[in-house]
């Protein structure tokens, strides 16, 4: 087999099944995939979450992770975020001729480890191959599927008077350690990214609270962006307080040296909960636990005041409005 990808391996020859009998599905084989038919087949009852994405990060490889981490993490944390327990996904690749296939060996493990990691199956795909300089190197898309336990209803329209806001842990990371490797930037403190499947510290925060309102990974946008989503959604004030975030030295020096903001930096092993106040400290005590949300805290509170809003508590006691970007901040990070 030729050490790079050619387009030939994507024009249903059998360098095309060489590739994914020897490549792509090696990895991540299983009792559905193996069938090798055009659409995966199972069984599933009851309420279920279905989603879609697209990774086009640049570069394919970071500090902390890459392309292939990033898609199966992205895919699991939006199904989690509406509380479902994720099960399957889909995975289709758009390579650029002359990808090197060993790269690619690394990208399909990190998918294997990654999908191991969060118990989900990929059970189905695609590959495509395009010309060269077409598709900077790998693009990935996947959907995934995860079925909702009854009675559950999660969602960012759903924050209510009172509820505490809840973060995982330090914001800005994922960004950061993209952009750093892609500009070829070197800080002190190393930074790098938080990519991480967040099903098990959902399931966690499930099982000692049925009273979580909201649930949102802060991505693109960052922290900002998800908190005026669910003021938006939910037809709520929202009051956070800076000192109570927590940012990692590492991105607090990055951001004040590119003039960077960390409230709008991406994130890709982080979320933000709304939490009805009688639950808060026990759901932040089992958030604690979790390897991914050893640094959880209450920021905020969702009010009746300025609604659709989120209000920004500053350390020197001033308030500011915290409104949602009006650009693309860092593209391609995911």
């Amino acid at each position: 087999m030729n050490d790079r990808i050619l387009l030939a391996h994507g024009s249903g020859s059998k360098l095309s099944h060489d590739l994914i009998e020897k490549i792509l599905t090696p990895p991540i084989n299983n009792a559905i995939l193996s069938r090798m038919d055009d659409s995966a087949v199972f069984e599933l009852s009851g309420k279920l979450a279905f989603t879609t994405d697209s990774y086009v990060v640049n570069p394919i490889f970071f500090p902390g992770g890459n392309i292939g981490r990033l898609a199966v993490c992205g895919t699991v944390n939006d199904l989690s975020m509406s509380g479902a327990k994720p099960l399957y996904i889909s995975l289709a690749l758009i390579i650029e001729e002359g990808l090197e296939i060993d790269e690619l060996r690394k990208i399909v493990e990190s998918v294997r480890e990654t999908a191991e990691e969060a118990g989900v199956q990929i059970v189905t795909g695609d590959t495509k191959v395009v010309n060269r300089g077409k598709a900077d190197r790998l693009f990935i898309n996947t959907a995934g599927i995860g079925v909702i336990s009854a009675g559950l209803d999660i969602s960012g329209s759903n924050a209510r008077e009172g509820d505490k806001i809840i973060l995982s842990g330090g914001i800005g990371e994922h960004g950061m350690a993209v952009m750093s490797q892609r500009e070829g930037l070197q800080f002190r403190l190393p930074v790098v990214s938080d990519c991480a499947p967040l099903n098990k510290l959902v399931s966690e925060m499930l099982a000692v609270s049925s009273n979580i309102h909201s649930l949102r990974d802060p991505t693109r946008g960052g922290l900002a962006s998800t908190l005026n989503e669910f003021a938006g959604q939910s037809g709520v004030g929202i009051t956070i307080e800076e000192d109570k975030i927590p940012i990692h030295d590492g991105v607090r020096g990055a951001c004040e040296l590119l003039g960077l903001d960390p409230l709008y930096i991406a994130n890709e092993g982080k979320l933000v909960a709304a939490v009805a106040p009688e639950d808060a400290q026990k759901v932040l005590s089992a958030m604690r636990m979790n390897k991914y949300a050893g640094q959880a805290a209450v920021i905020g509170e969702v009010t009746g005041e300025r609604k659709g809003r989120v209000v920004l508590k500053t350390r020197i006691g001033s308030s500011r409005i915290l409104d949602m970007p009006t650009g693309e901040i860092l593209p391609r990070i995911c």
